[in-house]
């Protein structure tokens, strides 16, 4: 950590206590973890098939279970999600906080599988879904529910004969990603989506052809304060923190800030967030 970082970290952790210590406490702990905002971003590339043109794709990301966040918060978010009609359904890691600490049960499984997406549900590990032995039983999980893992693999979406590459990555901190691996089924042709947890991934995923990296993570750093910013994001989400960014020629990606907390039960001027994204064939 350089003195820049010391020294903005330092004022901003005085700056949030001496503010979250007063009124703002309240909002930030009860008020801001429930604003949940959605995102609508709008993907268009001439390789994108006539065939999904307006497709719909719907992104939740980090809804952290058991760490102040409950299954019946978890079943507003599924109504909200099957209320926006998306095509394709994708969650990119981190659904529990600590998966030896929470009582798993058949209520979180149907939750999910209520979950509607005529082209399919996807989802990849996060750190904490790897964490405290939590690789079988979310697997297991999710399998039960109709998710599909992408784990250093892809798919191909269909829509009668045309067809684009979603893939997945495993996790950075706790997994072993092989971003080679997880696109080597793709035609030169073939519009791709990679599913990667850490945003920061991005710059070694520019070096392959990846069009669109769709990453969690962050938080968006969950305490963001005027003129300072986020005050502390984990490794892998240190450069790219939240929104959309273009890394190359090619490759743009888009930084979702999570639907629950983590460390800290608290959120300011960091709202909860859905991704929608919409491609366009151009």
């Amino acid at each position: 950590m350089n003195r820049r970082t010391f020294l903005k970290r330092s004022l901003g952790s005085l700056l949030t206590l001496l503010g979250l210590s007063g009124g703002s406490y309240f909002y930030a702990r009860e008020i801001e973890p429930a604003l949940l905002t959605i995102t609508e971003e709008s993907i268009s590339d001439p390789q994108i098939p006539k065939a999904f043109n307006q497709f719909k794709i719907v992104q939740f990301s980090d809804t952290h279970l058991g760490f102040h966040y409950t299954l019946e918060q978890l079943e507003t978010l599924i109504s909200k999600i099957n209320d926006l009609e998306p095509d394709l359904i994708l969650f990119t890691g981190d659904l529990v906080d600590e998966p030896n600490n929470y009582d798993w049960n058949n209520k979180l499984i149907q939750l999910l599988k209520n979950l509607n997406a005529p082209n399919g549900k996807f989802w990849i590990y996060g750190n904490h879904d790897h964490g405290g032995y939590g690789t079988d039983i979310l697997y297991e999980t999710f399998e039960a529910a109709d998710f599909t893992l992408l784990q250093n693999s892809a798919t191909r979406i269909q829509q009668g004969d045309a067809s684009f590459i979603l893939a997945g990555l495993d996790d950075a901190m706790l997994g072993n990603p092989d971003i080679g691996k997880s696109i080597e089924e793709r035609a030169n042709s073939d519009f791709t989506i990679l599913l990667a947890h850490e945003p920061d991934l991005a710059d070694a995923v520019k070096e392959y052809p990846v069009d669109i990296q769709i990453s969690g993570h962050s938080h968006g750093g969950q305490v963001r304060l005027p003129f300072i910013g986020h005050l502390y994001t984990p490794a892998y989400a240190e450069k790219y923190v939240q929104g959309k960014y273009t890394i190359s020629d090619r490759l743009t990606l888009y930084v979702n800030r999570g639907i629950g907390t983590t460390r800290l039960p608290y959120r300011f001027l960091c709202r909860p967030e859905l991704h929608t994204y919409t491609l366009h064939s151009t």
